[in-house]
């Protein structure tokens, strides 16, 4: 699907009288993110070789985001914007595989308290453990639990075909596609809150299109003309498409779809060396501070509350939070502070013109700031700033600090206040305790955790840690 057909679709159906129960709240909200997709691996981007039907089907009857924003340019930093609104590195996630501050004040903890019963499927990542995705122990001092979910099925990071996962402790081998496999489990839990009587909030974080690279022959037969690797990747991803399909489906079947939520993400931007373009001729990757490192897939699905349209409204990872409190009238005290997302609530039924707070970042030696069509660009270590106008150039092949002073002069100054402020908050002075207080498991590969000593034999026999070995006799 072509851009201009998707408006014309947007068209189609904002006809319909969808926003008749606007002020309603939605009953289930799901959070779908997937893993490792850039901002061109959509068939509504004009891909060249990848269809996904699914999501370019809840694009069109959705908000599609043109400019949608990851938390940071890895895994890690991303899902703790997600759960906090805050700027990763304010929580301690700098990277990847770092852990997650219990000082924080969760998203699903404010959903909790509002009665909604809360789920976490699939990848965490914020437990400080790394390498592939082993599963949660329950004995893990920051499982998903510990912020916030009442039910979890969970793996450490990243995980593939036939995962094996963790029921709140409790280890579980699953067949098939991991995509699928976790779609599946989000389905029940919303069907038995449901039935139960309860609003629930479902977290879906996929481990695909993430390496290692397996997909079925099936689902690779179309990327004939690209490498293994490459065939294996976009693979994944049309298994992912799939399994977005059943998620919707399957809410229609329950008749539950005009009463959910469903935001659909991805953690970072894109990968190289996958056979084809992965970020849609933006500049950057995954790990990198520019467009294609950072701009994602993003869409939002509620049918009575959205007007379906394509958006170039800037917003991001960063706003879930307080979007959500706004959409549902929880209280402000529910997140932390400060808060460096925005609500989307006025986007669902109209344009609302220009940002008014800049989406903030910061990764490594480099703090940023995305103020509607500008982008500052502040390396700390070397003092020295890049202004990109990304209205006229989204690929940032052109530095305008020096050609536009009035901006380039308030923008500096915001980002090097952004910088100055997120360090207080690393330091914990946004704690009621003004300090940061532990526990801090730190951040090391799960088979050195001394947690999963009687279980790496097993662990290891499986292909998907056949690598993690050396470490394993390294620790002994």
């Amino acid at each position: 699907m072509n851009r201009r057909s998707c408006l014309k679709s947007a068209v189609a159906f904002a006809a319909v009288p969808a926003l008749a129960q606007a002020t309603a709240k939605p009953r289930h909200i799901v959070l779908v993110m997937s893993d490792d997709q850039g901002w061109g691996q959509t068939g509504y981007n004009n891909h060249p070789l990848l269809k996904t039907p699914n999501l370019d089907a809840m694009a069109a009857s959705g908000l599609r985001f043109d400019r949608f924003y990851a938390g940071g340019p890895v895994c890690s930093p991303t899902r703790a914007t997600v759960l906090t609104g805050r700027t990763h590195d304010r929580t301690g996630v700098y990277s990847h595989g770092h852990p997650l501050r219990h000082q924080e004040k969760t998203l699903p903890q404010a959903l909790k308290a509002a009665g909604y019963a809360t789920g976490h499927f699939g990848k965490w990542h914020l437990n400080g453990l790394r390498g592939p995705g082993a599963p949660v122990l329950g004995s893990d001092s920051h499982h998903p639990g510990t912020f916030g979910f009442d039910e979890w099925l969970t793996v450490t990071n990243f995980f593939d075909m036939n995962p094996i996962m963790s029921r709140k402790g409790t280890f579980e081998e699953f067949k098939g596609d991991s995509s699928e496999v976790i779609v599946a489990e989000a389905l029940k839990f919303i069907e038995q809150q449901n039935a139960d009587g309860k609003p629930s909030f479902a977290v879906i974080w996929y481990g695909s299109p993430h390496s290692p690279f397996i997909a079925t022959d099936g689902d690779s037969k179309a990327f004939e003309s690209l490498d293994a690797k490459g065939k294996q990747h976009h693979g994944e991803l049309v298994a992912m498409d799939r399994s977005v399909g059943t998620l919707r489906s399957g809410l229609r079947k329950m008749g539950l779809s005009d009463e959910t939520l469903v935001w659909f993400s991805s953690d970072n931007g894109g990968l190289g060396g996958v056979g084809c373009d992965s970020v849609g001729g933006l500049r950057g990757k995954k790990g990198t501070v520019y467009e294609g490192g950072l701009r994602v897939p993003g869409i939002i699905e509620w049918p009575v509350g959205i007007k379906p349209r394509i958006t170039k409204y800037p917003a991001g990872a960063v706003d879930m939070f307080p979007t959500l409190v706004e959409l549902l009238g929880l209280p402000r005290q529910s997140m932390g502070g400060p808060i460096d997302g925005e609500s989307l609530v006025p986007l669902f039924g109209q344009e609302p013109g220009l940002r008014k707070k800049p989406l903030p970042f910061q990764f490594g030696d480099n703090t940023l700031l995305i103020d509607n069509d500008h982008k500052i660009i502040f390396n700390r270590k070397k003092n020295r700033f890049e202004l990109y106008d990304l209205k006229t150039d989204p690929k940032e092949t052109t530095d305008i600090l020096g050609g536009q002073p009035e901006i380039a002069a308030r923008l500096k100054k915001q980002v090097v206040a952004l910088a100055e402020s997120i360090a207080k908050s690393d330091a914990g002075a946004d704690y009621p305790e003004g300090k940061v207080v532990g526990p801090d498991p730190g951040r090391r590969f799960w088979v050195e955790d001394p947690a999963y000593e009687p279980y790496l034999d097993a662990l290891l026999k499986r292909p998907e840690y056949q690598g993690q070995s050396g470490k394993a006799k390294k620790k002994k």
